[in-house]
């Protein structure tokens, strides 16, 4: 509701979790107003950043009243978001067709993990199931190990969210010029499937094994890869191309006593050699060696230590609001830029206001008709 290049921007969100509120959080962050419309009996905690910057209005949708409210908000807005499960927004009388009856542009946000069509449409899910089937979980891990889970990053919020956003406002854009809005379909699936295009490619090319941690950028060469320090923590390494190759073993002692790095014959000896030489010092001991150089090493810090690092502090990357570390806005704009995080929106707290500023019924937002 502040700077921002979506301000002026109206989004009603219906209340879920994971993808589709932090896709509704990123909106608010560039400046969009977002309503979340929240169940009867919602909880609040002001640690659930992805409440952040919104304002909240309690509605029951399993009553008609909750519905004609939901309506009646859509009626107004640019984006409507939801992330329930295919048929369950038009069995509430808030599908696409009810909430576009009188806002032919609105834009009507779909977040689910399969999609709205396919044999496992109907079927319960979470990140690890979308992201299993793409073929990118098998992707992570170390040779011989099992794939590794990334948290839920890959898939809910990578290629979830992220992709509602990027369709919500591409949909936007496209309304503009038509004055029509319509459905963006974004299913996990397909998101998680579409980040990994470039290592698709790489396997169309003979580049990449379906063979885990075998590949130059899943463990398998030992200048990407992280390695154990002598304090028991992690740096990560990156020397991809030759310079900062060269730079990488400068910093190690190692200059002209490694064998050739681009036969992969070579990649267990040269694994060793670097493990035993990050393993003579700390963590933050190779962080000061490599300071200032083209090496690509890099501390492997904690969510509590990134705040105290240089580069994320002069950036200003993490931030505290009410107490909360939490990430600051992404990207930035020149022109129009993002105001700080807004505070967690505790369920209903804005259903006055919200009434007036979309003039909207102040009866159909009351939570509690009638007292």
């Amino acid at each position: 509701m502040g700077g921002g290049p979506l301000a002026g921007i109206k989004v009603v969100e219906l209340a879920g979790i994971g993808p589709a509120p932090f896709c509704a959080m990123l909106l608010a962050d560039l400046g969009a107003d977002v309503v979340r419309v929240d169940r009867p009996g919602a909880g609040s905690d002001r640690h659930d950043l992805l409440n952040r910057g919104k304002r909240s209005v309690v509605v029951d949708l399993k009553q008609e009243r909750g519905a004609a409210a939901v309506r009646a908000l859509a009626a107004r807005a640019d984006v409507l978001l939801e992330g329930l499960r295919p048929g369950v927004a038009e069995r509430l009388g808030v599908g696409p067709r009810d909430c576009t009856r009188d806002n032919p542009a609105l834009v009507y946000g779909r977040m689910t993990g399969w999609g709205q069509d396919g044999p496992l449409a109907s079927t319960a899910g979470h990140d690890v199931d979308y992201i299993a089937l793409t073929g990118m979980l098998h992707a992570i891990g170390r040779e011989g190990g099992p794939p590794q889970v990334p948290a839920n990053l890959l898939g809910d919020f990578g290629g979830g969210a992220l992709y509602l956003a990027v369709g919500v406002l591409a949909a936007l854009l496209e309304a503009r010029g038509s004055g029509r809005g319509q459905v963006v379909d974004a299913a996990i699936v397909d998101g998680a499937a579409h980040l990994g295009s470039m290592l698709f490619g790489f396997l169309a090319a003979g580049g990449w094994s379906t063979r885990r941690g075998t590949n130059l950028l899943d463990t398998g060469a030992p200048h990407y890869d992280v390695y154990e320090t002598a304090d028991g923590e992690h740096v990560a390494v990156g020397a991809l191309e030759p310079q900062f190759y060269a730079a990488l073993l400068d910093g190690l002692g190692l200059t002209g006593e490694v064998p050739d790095r681009d036969d992969p014959a070579n990649w267990p000896a040269l694994r060793e050699r670097f493990a035993a030489e990050f393993r003579r010092r700390t963590r933050d001991e190779w962080a000061q060696v490599f300071a200032g150089t083209d090496a690509c090493v890099a501390p492997v810090l904690s969510m509590t230590e990134a705040a105290d690092h240089p580069h994320v502090a002069a950036r200003g990357t993490l931030t505290e609001r009410d107490g909360v570390r939490q990430p600051a806005a992404a990207p930035r704009f020149s022109r129009t830029p993002n105001a700080p995080p807004g505070p967690v929106a505790a369920p209903g707290a804005h259903a006055a206001e919200v009434a007036r500023d979309w003039d909207v019924p102040a009866d159909l937002l009351d939570p509690t008709p009638g007292a």
